[in-house]
């Protein structure tokens, strides 16, 4: 019996697993408004900068279990940021390397992994009133 335990233990989660814990914790949206604001806040831009307050307000909905509405609010506008995020073009090959280039491609790169996960987890989870 304790052999099975250690195993059990030791699995590897499988590609579901995996989203669909990506798409129930609240740090995801937190640590993509964190990038989206650090990327839009000097000089400010005004449409891209209500991208963070929804995702903020997405995470206090995660907090009090409300985690397949949060999930799909997060997919949404994190799939709304990439859209936006993608209209902009770098200007120079070696402007993608800088600091801010590097912090743009982290958001961007975080909104596709939040855009995927969090869908899979509003597609296939079950609120509390299903269970």
């Amino acid at each position: 019996m304790a052999a099975k335990d250690s195993e059990a233990k030791g699995a590897k989660q499988g590609a579901w697993q995996f989203a669909k814990a990506w798409g129930n914790s609240p740090l995801p949206p937190m640590g993509l408004a964190t990038l989206v604001t650090a990327v839009h806040a000097r000089p400010f831009q005004a449409l891209p900068m209500t991208v963070p307050a929804v995702l903020l307000f997405s995470t206090y909905l995660n907090l009090n279990d409300y985690a397949k509405d949060a999930a799909g609010i997060t997919a949404a506008w994190s799939g709304l940021y990439l859209v936006l995020a993608n209209r902009r073009k770098s200007a120079r090959f070696i402007s993608r390397f800088g600091a801010r280039g590097l912090v743009r491609g982290s958001a961007m790169g975080m909104a596709a992994v939040n855009l995927a996960a969090c869908g899979v987890t509003y597609a296939l989870g079950r609120d509390a009133k299903e269970e």
